[in-house]
C-alpha cells in the first residue's frame, strides 16, 4: 500500500463516519445540543496542519518498514492478514485504552487532555475537539504500538477507520433505542457509555476510557454503566464557561483543579 493510498482510504473511513454520527444525532437526538462546534471544527483544523507537518502517513511507512524488515510479532509469526487485520484492531485499541487512562493520571497529559473534556455540552463534534500537543505526545506511543505488532498498513488503515466510526459516533448527541444500546454495549462503546466518562464529576470521569471495544474497561476494573435514559452533566468543574479557539489551545497553561 503506497502512502497516497493509506492518505485516500483514512480520509475516506473518515468523511464516512462524519455522515454517520450526523445522521444518528438527526435522526436519534439525546439533548438535542448543537454543540461547541466553531471552537471544535478550528482545533480540528489546527490538529490537522501540525499533524500532517509532523508525521503525514508516517503510520504507514512504519508498518510498510516493519513488513520488509520482518519486525514485530505477527511479521515474525508470518501471521495472514485474516489474523493481522483483527489482531491490530484489537491491538491499537487495547493501545488507545491505556493511552486515555494515562492522560486522566499523569499531570502534564491531563492539562493538554482536558480541552477535550472542557466541551460543556457533548455532541460528535466533540471528537474533533483535541489540543495539538496532546496528539503530538501520543505519537510517539502510536508508532512503536505500530512497529512492535508488526501491524500491517491495511490492518493500521482498518483500525483508524474503526476508530473514526466509533469515536464520532460515540460523542455524538445520540439516544440508541434501550434494548439495541444493551445488547451493543456488551461489545461496543455506545454513545450512553461515553458520555458517563465526560461527566463534569471527576469522581466519576476516571472510567469508560475505552473507544471502540468495552472490553478493556470491564477487564481492568474501569466500566461503570450508563443509558440513554440518564442525562449527565458533563464537562469541566473549573471550565463554566464556552471557550473559544484561542482559549482552548491555552488552555493547558492553566492548572487544573479537580472537585467531586
Amino acid at each position: 500500500m503506497t502512502e497516497a493510498q493509506f492518505q485516500l482510504l483514512r480520509a475516506g473511513s473518515f468523511a464516512l463516519a462524519i455522515a454517520l454520527a450526523a445522521a444518528l444525532q438527526r435522526l436519534m437526538p439525546h439533548a438535542k445540543r448543537r454543540g461547541s462546534v466553531g471552537t471544535n471544527l478550528g482545533l480540528w483544523a489546527v490538529d490537522a496542519a501540525v499533524m500532517g507537518a509532523v508525521c503525514g502517513a508516517c503510520a504507514c511507512t512504519v508498518a510498510t518498514w516493519a513488513s520488509v524488515a520482518g519486525v514485530g510479532l505477527l511479521n515474525a509469526t508470518s501471521a495472514s492478514l485474516w489474523v493481522a487485520v483483527p489482531a491490530t484492531v484489537i491491538g491499537l485499541d487495547l493501545v488507545s485504552y491505556l493511552w486515555h487512562r494515562a492522560n486522566h493520571v499523569i499531570p502534564t497529559p491531563w492539562r493538554f487532555h482536558r480541552v477535550h473534556h472542557s466541551d460543556s455540552t457533548f455532541t460528535a463534534s466533540t471528537a474533533l475537539r483535541f489540543h495539538p500537543g496532546e496528539l503530538v505526545l501520543s505519537l510517539p506511543l502510536r508508532l512503536v504500538a505500530v512497529l512492535l505488532l508488526g501491524a500491517p498498513a491495511i490492518g493500521v488503515v482498518a483500525f483508524e477507520a474503526l476508530f473514526a466510526v466509533s469515536n464520532l459516533s460515540e460523542h455524538g448527541d445520540i439516544d440508541l433505542p434501550l434494548p439495541f444500546e444493551a445488547a451493543v454495549g456488551e461489545v461496543l462503546v455506545t454513545p450512553a457509555l461515553h458520555r458517563f466518562h465526560h461527566t463534569r464529576a471527576d469522581s466519576d470521569r476516571d472510567h469508560n476510557f475505552g473507544t471502540i471495544l468495552v472490553l478493556w474497561d470491564r477487564l481492568l476494573g474501569t466500566y461503570r454503566p450508563n443509558s440513554s435514559a440518564v442525562r449527565v452533566d458533563v464537562g469541566l468543574p473549573d471550565v463554566r464557561d464556552a471557550l473559544g479557539l484561542r482559549a482552548a489551545l491555552l488552555l493547558p497553561l492553566r492548572s487544573p483543579r479537580r472537585e467531586s
